[in-house]
């Protein structure tokens, strides 16, 4: 997987495991730290923040790799440019991107399989 190199795979398979304690990859995202999560207080809702809690160390890997793929990879380059066009900031961007790329990590890990780069269709 592109921003995935040998150090980087290890650091998430150590923090991880074998992912047969996570039911989804939303519980491997909230496990990780770099899902959402939303404030309150009593009836209060303050919207969606980033999330303080979580492993740091799988957090960290995740994010680099994202951080690599964004700069290298063309289809992770797309993805971001179209979140920050949208209006997100850098980190912002980077952490969607992590999410996206995990649950690829998460779905290959799960199945055995290696990365597969699909080319965008024409629509």
């Amino acid at each position: 997987m592109p921003g995935v190199g040998v150090k980087t795979a290890s650091q998430i398979l150590l923090a991880a495991g074998d992912f047969s304690t996570f039911q989804s990859a939303a519980h491997l995202a909230a496990y990780a730290g770099i899902a959402p999560v939303t404030r309150r207080s009593g009836t209060s809702i303050r919207g969606e923040f980033p999330s303080r809690a979580g492993n740091k160390k799988l957090k960290s890997a995740l994010f680099q790799s994202a951080w690599v793929a964004s700069n290298h990879d063309p289809i992770s380059k797309a993805y971001y440019d179209r979140k920050r066009a949208e209006g997100k900031r850098h980190n912002a961007a980077i952490m969607r991107l992590a999410r996206r790329r995990l649950n690829v990590v998460y779905a290959m890990v799960k199945h055995g399989t290696l990365y597969e780069e699909k080319t965008p269709e024409a629509a």
